[in-house]
C-alpha cells in the first residue's frame, strides 16, 4: 500500500529525520519502517540529531531505569531544540519537531507531556502508521500530539512497502503483540495482544527485501513461534510453514527468526530446523531461570524438564544446533536454591550467547508489588557467577570453531586495511583478510582461532562464497 502525504501537508523541500533506537530488533524494525512513513512527507535520515528537522527517539521499556535514560536523552535534545528555534528565528526556517515513540511512550505517555512539555508528538508502537496526520498537526502548532490508542486495524494494513536493505540483512515482524502475561513483563501492556500477520503479506515483503539485495532475513516477534498467520481459504499457517515457504524465495540464503517462548515450540517448527536447509543452526530461546517454583512465579508457561526435553528435541533435529537465551536472577522470592538450579540448567544445557540482568520491577506488573524482593548486592553478585559461567561457555564455543570451515556473511569493512566482518550462522562476528569485491557476499571461511566475543577466519581457496550481491543494492 502506497502512503501519501496527509492532504493537509505542505512540505516541498527535503528535510532531515533523525532516529534514536533503544532495545530490540523489532524496534529497529519500527524505526526502519518510520522513516519509510515520513520518506513519503520529504523526509531523508540522517544519523546526527543536531541540525536534524525532526528527531524520534523509538524507545524500549524492558531494561531498567528506561524511562530515565530517555527523560536524560530529551534533556539533551531540549537544548538542540532552542538553539534550532533561535536560529529560526534570526534567519529564518523551520523548527525541531521531537518525539518519543515506541514502549515508554506507550506506557507514560501523558507524564512524558508533563515533564517534559517541549517534547511535540508522543505515540506507542502500534501508532505509527498516523505519523502524516501527527505530523501536520505538529507543524501547524496546535498542540502536543498524543496517540496511545490501540488501532482498530493492524498497523502493517497502511504502511508502505519495504523496498530499502541497509546491507544484506534484513528485519521482518511477522508476529507482534504477546498474550502471555509474564508477571515482570511490560511488553502485552504496550505492544498489545498477540497479531500475527496474513502469510502472503509476509512473503510479499520477503520478495522485495530480496530483490532490494537481502541475502539473510530475521524474522521477528514478541511471541515469535506462535505466528498463525492466515493464508486463505480458513487455514493458517504456523512459524514454520512460513519458514519452509520463504525458504523457496530465490536469493535468500539465510533465515533467522526471534524471540521464541519455548511453549510455543511446535513440532511442525523443529522439523523446519531439520529440513530448511537456510534456517540458520542458531536459536534464541528464553528460559528465564532453572527453578519451576520461579518459573511458576514468573507465570512462565513450561517447567525445567519441559526446557530441556525441548532442546534434546532440536539438538536431535539438527545436531549443529546452538542456543542463545535470557536470565533474569533475583526475581522475588528467588532463594540460594532456586539460583543455583539455574546454574545447573546453564551447565546442563549450554549456551554459546545469553542475555542476563538483574530484576527490576515495572510499574503495572505483578511482580513489582510481589513482597519478597531480593537485596540488590545479593542480585548483584548472583549476576557476576552466572555471567562468568555463560562467558565460559560462550569462549569454549569459539574456540571449538578453530578449523571449521563457515559460511560468513561479510558486511563491512574492518579496522585495518585490508579486513573485513561478517557473521557467521551462530552470529559470532568474524575478522578476515579479504579483497573488497566480496562485501556483501557469503565466503567460506575457514576459522582460525576463537576469542571471547570473535573468531578470526582464513579464506578458503577455491570456495570462496558465491552469493552475489542482489539486485537493486
Amino acid at each position: 500500500m502506497i502512503v501519501r502525504p496527509y492532504k493537509g501537508y505542505r512540505n516541498p523541500l527535503p528535510k532531515k529525520l533523525h532516529i534514536k533506537t533503544y532495545g530490540c530488533q523489532m524496534n529497529v524494525y519500527d524505526s526502519a519502517r518510520m522513516a519509510d512513513v515520513l520518506a513519503a512527507l520529504g523526509y531523508v535520515f540522517t544519523d546526527k540529531a543536531d541540525g536534524a528537522d525532526m528527531v524520534i527517539l523509538n524507545t524500549c521499556h524492558i531494561r531498567e531505569k528506561a524511562a530515565e535514560k530517555v527523560y536524560s536523552e530529551l534533556g539533551r535534545l531540549r537544548h538542540l531544540k532552542n538553539a534550532r528555534a533561535q536560529d529560526a528565528g534570526e534567519k529564518g526556517g523551520g523548527r525541531m519537531i521531537l518525539a518519543v515513540a515506541g514502549c515508554v511512550a506507550q506506557a507514560e505517555g501523558a507524564e512524558i507531556l508533563e515533564r517534559a512539555p517541549y517534547v511535540d508528538m508522543v505515540f506507542g508502537p502500534q501508532t505509527y502508521h498516523r505519523l502524516p496526520e501527527m505530523v501536520a498537526r505538529a507543524e501547524r502548532h496546535a498542540g502536543a500530539v498524543l496517540d496511545t490508542d490501540f488501532p482498530a486495524d493492524p498497523k502493517f494494513d497502511h504502511l508502505p512497502d519495504q523496498t530499502r536493505v541497509d546491507g544484506k540483512a534484513a528485519f521482518l515482524t511477522v508476529q507482534e503483540g504477546c498474550d502471555k502475561f509474564c508477571t515482570f513483563c511490560v511488553v502485552p501492556y504496550t505492544r498489545g495482544t498477540e497479531y500475527s500477520r496474513p502469510a502472503a503479506d509476509v512473503i510479499g515483503e520477503a520478495r522485495k527485501l530480496v530483490a532490494a539485495g537481502a541475502l539473510e532475513i530475521t524474522l521477528l516477534g514478541q511471541n515469535v513461534n506462535c505466528y498463525h498467520g492466515e493464508a486463505g481459504n480458513g487455514t493458517e499457517w504456523g512459524l514454520g510453514r512460513l519458514i519452509a515457504e520463504l525458504a523457496e524465495i530465490g536469493g535468500l540464503e539465510r533465515i533467522r527468526y526471534t524471540t521464541s517462548y519455548p511453549a510455543d515450540m511446535s513440532d511442525e517448527l523443529i522439523a523446519a530446523h531439520r529440513d530448511v536447509p537456510q534456517l540458520m543452526p542458531f536459536l534464541h530461546l528464553p528460559v528465564q531461570s532453572g527453578s519451576d517454583r520461579v518459573l511458576a512465579a514468573m507465570n512462565r508457561r513450561h517447567g525445567v524438564d519441559e526446557y530441556r526435553r525441548l532442546t534434546d528435541r532440536l539438538r536431535a533435529a539438527r545436531p549443529d544446533l546452538a542456543l542463545s537465551s535470557d536470565f533474569i536472577v533475583g526475581f522475588p522470592g528467588e532463594t540460594d536454591a532456586d539460583f543455583e538450579a539455574t546454574l545447573e540448567l546453564v551447565r546442563e544445557v549450554g549456551f554459546i550467547q545469553a542475555y542476563s540482568f538483574k530484576y527490576s520491577p515495572r510499574p503495572g506488573t505483578p511482580a513489582s508489588t510481589m513482597e519478597i524482593q531480593v537485596d540488590d548486592d545479593v542480585k548483584t553478585a548472583r549476576l557476576a557467577a552466572l555471567q562468568n559461567l555463560l562467558n565460559e561457555q560462550q569462549v569454549a564455543f569459539n574456540q571449538a570453531c578453530r578449523d571449521k570451515v563457515m559460511p560468513v556473511l561479510l558486511e563491512r569493512a574492518g579496522k585495518h586495511p585490508g579486513q573485513l566482518v561478517g557473521r557467521s550462522p551462530y552470529m559470532q562476528p568474524v575478522h578476515t583478510d579479504a579483497p573488497d569485491n566480496l562485501l556483501g557476499t557469503i565466503a567460506e571461511l575457514r576459522i582460525a582461532a576463537g576469542y571471547a566475543n570473535s573468531l578470526a577466519g582464513v579464506l578458503v581457496e577455491g570456495e570462496v562464497g558465491a552469493t552475489e550481491t542482489g539486485a537493486g543494492a
